[in-house]
């Protein structure tokens, strides 16, 4: 029997009144073009708060405090590996309000999108779910 691995992914939803800051997936990542929230995946033995932070700061140099938890989904691998996803998203406050400096060995663009607007781009299935909520 294959034993499962599982993979633990932190994302921030980082809003400015009714504007919630997306990134696009850059050429040469893992689904390129595909906007997403700022996050990543849990260092070995870091809390996911401080996992969902330290990737907002590092994606978007924006400096977050996590506020609370709005959503949690698991779901198989979609390479097919014997990998489960676990994701979570924080909300968060901004400390301070500075631009947003992307990382671009990670990401070529952003926004600041209603979720009206989000709904149009090219996303990933769980933040499309967490859109309609």
């Amino acid at each position: 029997m294959t034993e499962i691995a599982h993979k633990h992914l932190a994302y921030c939803w980082i809003a400015r009144g009714d504007r919630v800051l997306f990134l696009r997936r850059g050429p040469g990542v893992f689904l390129p073009g595909r906007w997403e929230l700022p996050g990543g995946t849990a260092e070995p033995g870091e809390r996911l708060e401080d996992t969902a932070a330290r990737e907002a700061a590092e994606e978007t140099g924006l400096t977050v405090r996590i506020t609370g938890e709005l959503a949690r989904e698991a779901w198989p691998d979609v390479a097919g590996r014997a990998l489960r996803i676990h994701a979570l998203v924080y909300t968060t406050e901004e400390e301070g309000s500075g631009d947003v400096v992307l990382s671009p060995e990670e990401h070529d663009d952003f926004a600041w999108l209603t979720r009206a607007e989000a709904r149009e781009l090219p996303l990933p299935e769980h933040f499309r779910r967490l859109l309609d909520r």
